[in-house]
């Protein structure tokens, strides 16, 4: 399993993505799923990808395949994200094609990031039939893998005006939360942070498993979480519930 959040706030975009894949309770690895585009000097894409192995690896190679080649479109010769999006969709698709079968097992979906000078930072999910979404005001964040335990945090903290540090720290909870919940989702972890137009990508840490700072982030979170639950007000209605319960003699 995987899980992968990208972050788009005004200040630019934060990318975050375990490495840990999984065929079997015996058959754990450990593949980034973190890539980085940054040979052109007006534009910078990050690719997150989640979904078969092979299939994300091949779509992958030939996107480096075409740029090295000098393809009639590759990364390097798109206009804008949104056409970025339709290629890597495209060769998604091609590369699910020739295993010759349209089963679930050989879909992947992925996350682009990034900016071309003259336009906006965006951040859009691809999906493994081709087609594609971006986020929005109201959502500043995509999610692909394993999504639902990492989902409340981001909601409950990212805005448009969060900055780059929060959205940092609210993707390594978001991480922690998964990992906590899901033993398929693992270290290590990658983080990429961009700040919008400055065209660099290097900005980048690696948390390993022993990691210190994951460790007390987590033992952090964790006891603030507590605190903040024992701190919930009391179930003042559990009075009222007792008095209609005992005017109905206990029958509802």
């Amino acid at each position: 399993m995987t899980y992968c959040a990208a972050i788009s706030v005004s200040a630019g975009i934060v990318f975050c993505s375990d490495s840990r894949t999984n065929a079997g309770m015996d058959q754990v690895s450990t593949y980034s799923k973190m890539f980085k585009f940054e040979s052109a000097p007006d534009r910078k894409f990050t690719v997150l990808a989640a979904g078969n192995l092979a299939t994300t690896q091949a779509t992958l190679a030939q996107l480096k395949k075409d740029i090295r080649q000098n393809a009639d479109i590759n990364l390097h010769s798109v206009a804008t994200i949104g056409e970025a999006a339709d290629y890597i969709g495209a060769v998604s698709r091609s590369q699910q094609e020739k295993h010759g079968n349209e089963g679930k097992e050989f879909e992947a979906s992925f996350i682009l990031g990034g900016q071309i000078e003259g336009s906006h930072h965006r951040i859009v999910m691809i999906y493994p039939e081709g087609n594609h979404i971006t986020s929005s005001k109201d959502t500043p964040y995509l999610q692909i893998g394993e999504s639902k335990y990492g989902k409340p945090i981001l909601d409950r903290i990212i805005t448009l005006d969060t900055s780059l540090e929060t959205a940092a720290l609210s993707a390594l909870v978001s991480m922690d939360s998964t990992m906590r919940s899901n033993l398929t989702v693992g270290p290590p972890i990658e983080m990429l942070i961009y700040q919008a137009d400055t065209f660099i990508l290097d900005n980048y840490h690696r948390f390993e498993e022993d990691d210190e700072y994951l460790r007390e982030l987590k033992k952090s979170w964790d006891s603030r979480l507590k605190e903040a639950f024992h701190q919930l007000p009391p179930l003042a209605w559990a009075q009222n519930w007792k008095k209609i319960a005992d005017g109905n003699n206990g029958v509802y």
